[in-house]
C-alpha cells in the first residue's frame, strides 16, 4: 500500500500562532492542509490567499489547499502567487472538472478532487488519471470538530481499488473526525493520506501527537 502521509488541517490551530504552530510540527509531517471557505459552498469563511502567502513565507512544507468555494478555477493564479502547491476542488460544484483542470495545469498546481458524504465516488473515477490526490470528505465539509462518517469508507475501498487496478500514484486522502481511533480503520480501506486537526492541534504536545499518529498508521 501507498506510503503514509501526515496532512494536519490549520483550521484547527491557534490563528494568532499559525506560523509557530507549523514550525513546531514540520519536522514530523508531510504536507500543510488549508482550507479555503468562501461562505457560499459552505456556511462558513475561513482563511484566503493573503495567509497562506505569511505562511509560505515561513515554510516550505508542501501546502494542500482545499478550496471549499463556488469558483476555485478562477483562483488558480492566485493560489500560486501565494504559495499553494495543490488545488483541491469539490466535485459537487465541477461535476465536469476539465475546466478547473486546464487552469491548474496552466498554473503548474496540482490537481485534486474531493466529495462531500453525500456524493458517489463515482464522480471521482473518470477522472483519476489527473488527480494527484483524491479526498473523501468523512464529515461534512465546513466546520471542524465533526464526528467521522464511517458509512463513508465504502467510498475509500472503491477509489483505491480502481487507482490500484490502473496503476495510479494518486493519493487517497481522508478529511473529518481523524483520531487515533478512526484512522485505522480509513487506513483499512485504503486512505493514505490523513487530515487531522483537532486530533493535532488540540493536544497538549503536537509533536508527540503526529508522532503517535504516524506510527499507528505504519503498524496498522
Amino acid at each position: 500500500m501507498t506510503s503514509i502521509k501526515i496532512a494536519p488541517s490549520i483550521l484547527s490551530a491557534d490563528f494568532a500562532n499559525l506560523g509557530a504552530a507549523i514550525a513546531e510540527i514540520a519536522d514530523y509531517i508531510d504536507m500543510v492542509h488549508i482550507d479555503v471557505m468562501d461562505g457560499h459552498f459552505v456556511p462558513n469563511i475561513s482563511l484566503g490567499f493573503p495567509v497562506i502567502k505569511s505562511l509560505r513565507a515561513h515554510s516550505d512544507l508542501y501546502f494542500d489547499c482545499h478550496m471549499m468555494t463556488t469558483n476555485p478555477d478562477v483562483f488558480a493564479k492566485d493560489l500560486v502567487e501565494a504559495g499553494g502547491n495543490l488545488l483541491m476542488v469539490h466535485a459537487e460544484v465541477f461535476p465536469d472538472p476539465s475546466r478547473v483542470i486546464a487552469a491548474a495545469r496552466r498554473e503548474g498546481l496540482d490537481f485534486g478532487l474531493a466529495v462531500s458524504p453525500p456524493t458517489p465516488a463515482e464522480a471521482i473515477l473518470p477522472y483519476l488519471e489527473e488527480c494527484s490526490q483524491v479526498l473523501v470528505m468523512t464529515v461534512h465539509p465546513g466546520f471542524g470538530g465533526q464526528s467521522f462518517l464511517e458509512e463513508v469508507l465504502p467510498k475509500v475501498a472503491m477509489l483505491r481499488k480502481s487507482i490500484d487496478s490502473a496503476g495510479l500514484p494518486t493519493d487517497i486522502q481522508v478529511d473529518g473526525g481523524v483520531t487515533s481511533q478512526t484512522a485505522p480503520l480509513a487506513r483499512a480501506a485504503g486512505a493514505n493520506v490523513f487530515v487531522a486537526g483537532s486530533a493535532i492541534f488540540a493536544q497538549d504536545n503536537p509533536v508527540a501527537a503526529c508522532k503517535a499518529l504516524r506510527e499507528l498508521l505504519e503498524t496498522c
